[in-house]
């Protein structure tokens, strides 16, 4: 078995493995993310801007952002610890697959069920909420942000995966470490109206890059400039995947 023959295969078993409940992996998603709109929204709107956006508006991609950051780590996560707990990874450590091939196939698989959960919610969240203000011309920044924010995630997902034993663990990482710092990444707010400690925390965190950078992509306005936003997620990218490449190479928790 050639190795892109090899890798082709773990990616589509992994894409068909969450498609096959899309009705829970995919439509459960979207209807959260546009129960928040529709609460926060309602209660808000009028009431509020934010960038001289109504606060809807404001709203919908930082929630588009948060839903593909949340279901691409969920994917890869849970995938490697639902492996690891049946006891069928043993039949992929059998493969002459690499390293990098893992990685390749988890990660991308995560990023195409991040990428779709986020078109679901932008696409119902029309319905109730107009793209006012959207700049077409800006576009490319929110598939950029999008792709590397779903890569990153995904590549988290499987440290998360590999360092898990079980599932209360792996909860315990998205729970007290995924879902605080994306919660907290400028979805509802801007950091600007935050005091000057709080403004200064929230740029610790690579999340808040993200979901800033997203927003640019369709209104053209951010709290930093989306140059440095892109260039911060992308250097956080290169760190976590080659420790992921790492940590798969060296059979943490898989080989031993």
């Amino acid at each position: 078995m050639s190795a892109t023959l090899g890798l082709r295969t773990l990616l589509r078993k992994e894409i068909l493995r969450f498609w096959k409940v899309a009705f829970q992996t995919i439509a459960a998603p979207v209807l959260t993310a546009v129960l928040y709109l529709l609460i926060f929204g309602h209660v808000l709107e009028g009431r509020l801007e934010v960038h001289g956006l109504a606060y809807g508006t404001f709203l919908l991609p930082g929630l588009v952002m948060m839903s593909v950051l949340q279901n691409a780590f969920a994917n890869s996560s849970s995938s490697l610890i639902q492996s690891k707990v049946t006891g069928n990874l043993v039949f992929l450590l059998l493969t002459p697959l690499d390293a990098r091939a893992w990685f390749l196939a988890y990660v991308g698989a995560a990023v195409v069920r991040g990428l779709a959960v986020g078109l679901g919610v932008g696409l119902v969240a029309l319905w109730f909420v107009p793209w006012q203000g959207l700049q077409p011309a800006s576009l490319p920044w929110a598939l950029a942000f999008g792709l590397l924010g779903a890569a990153l995630m995904g590549a988290l997902g499987l440290i998360a995966g590999l360092w898990a034993d079980k599932f209360d663990q792996l909860a315990a990482f998205q729970n007290f470490l995924v879902m605080p710092m994306t919660m907290l990444a400028g979805v509802f707010y801007s950091v600007d109206g935050l005091p000057p400690f709080w403004k200064a925390a929230s740029h610790l965190n690579p999340f808040f890059f993200m979901v800033d950078g997203f927003r640019h992509g369709f209104f053209g306005v951010s709290d930093t400039p989306p140059w440095l936003s892109l260039g911060i997620v992308a250097v956080a990218l290169a760190g976590v995947s080659a420790l992921t490449i790492r940590l798969l190479a060296s059979g943490y928790k898989i080989r031993h």
